[in-house]
C-alpha cells in the first residue's frame, strides 16, 4: 500500500477522482439540499452530514460493482422511475404538522438522499472506477475526500434556497433531466430504439445528429416541474377546492 502511495500514477489518479466528483456531484448536492431544506437549522446540518456520508459509502460499494451493474438491462429504467418520483416529491411542500416527531422528518430526508444519490450515482461511478484503474485504496481515498465537497455544496444550496425559492424548481428540473437521460440509455431499450431508426454511438442513442439523451432530458425537466407544481398547487388549495 505504501509503495502505491509513492507512485506518480497514484496521485494523478487521485486528482482525477476528486475532479470527477467535483464535476459530477453537483446534482447530488442539489438532491441533498432539496431534501434538507424543510428541516430546522440543526437538523439540516445532521441530514446533510449523515446523508452525504452514507451516500459516499454507498457510492464506494456501488463503484466496486459499477461495470457489472450498468450492463444489466432494466436497471436504469427502474432508477429513472425512482428519480422522477423523487424530483416530483421534492417540489411538493411538506405538511407543517407539530404532532409529527422531528426525527421522522430527519430520517425521511436522509432516506430520500440515500435513494436519490444511489440512483444518480450509477453513471458517476463508471468515471470514478475508470480513474481508479482497479485500485481500491485510490477509489476509497478519492471518494472520502469528496465528502466535504458534497457537504459544502449542499449547505450552500440550502441557504440559497431560503433566499431564492426558484432554486428549488431548478433543482427539481435537474433531477428530471438526469432521469430522462438515464431512461433512454438503458440497454433494454437498445433493440427497440434501433428498430425505430435511431443510431447508436458509444451506446448513446441519436436521432440523426441529435442526441436522444438531450431530448429526453429536456422532456424530463418538463415532466417533473409541471407535475410537481401541479401537485403542490393542489395540496396548497386543499381537496375541497
Amino acid at each position: 500500500m505504501l509503495e502505491e502511495l509513492a507512485t506518480q500514477a497514484f496521485w494523478i489518479g487521485l486528482l482525477k477522482i476528486i475532479g470527477v466528483n467535483i464535476i459530477l456531484s453537483g446534482d447530488n448536492a442539489v438532491v441533498i439540499a432539496l431534501a434538507a431544506r424543510s428541516l430546522p437549522a440543526r437538523q439540516q446540518k445532521q441530514a446533510i452530514f449523515w446523508g452525504a456520508g452514507a451516500a459516499i459509502v454507498l457510492r464506494i460499494v456501488l463503484t466496486l460493482f459499477a461495470v457489472a451493474l450498468l450492463s444489466l438491462p432494466w436497471l436504469k429504467l427502474i432508477g429513472s422511475a425512482l428519480l422522477f418520483w423523487i424530483g416530483i416529491k421534492l417540489l411538493i411542500p411538506e405538511d407543517e404538522d407539530p404532532d409529527i416527531k422531528a426525527h421522522e422528518h430527519l430520517m425521511s430526508a436522509i432516506k430520500t438522499i440515500l435513494i436519490a444519490d444511489l440512483v444518480m450515482s450509477l453513471d458517476n461511478v463508471i468515471a470514478v472506477a475508470a480513474a481508479a484503474q482497479g485500485s481500491v485504496v485510490l477509489l476509497v481515498l478519492g471518494l472520502a475526500i469528496s465528502i466535504p465537497l458534497v457537504i459544502f455544496g449542499a449547505t450552500l444550496l440550502v441557504k440559497l434556497m431560503d433566499r431564492f425559492p426558484v432554486i428549488i424548481t431548478i433543482g427539481g428540473g435537474l433531477i428530471g433531466w438526469v432521469a430522462g437521460e438515464m431512461l433512454v440509455t438503458d440497454l433494454a431499450l437498445k433493440d427497440w430504439l434501433s428498430g425505430l431508426g435511431l443510431l447508436y454511438k458509444d451506446d448513446k442513442p441519436f436521432m440523426g445528429e441529435i442526441s436522444l439523451e438531450l431530448v429526453a432530458g429536456a422532456i424530463g425537466v418538463v415532466v417533473v416541474v409541471v407535475v410537481g407544481k401541479w401537485l403542490a398547487a393542489r395540496k396548497s388549495t386543499g381537496p375541497n377546492s
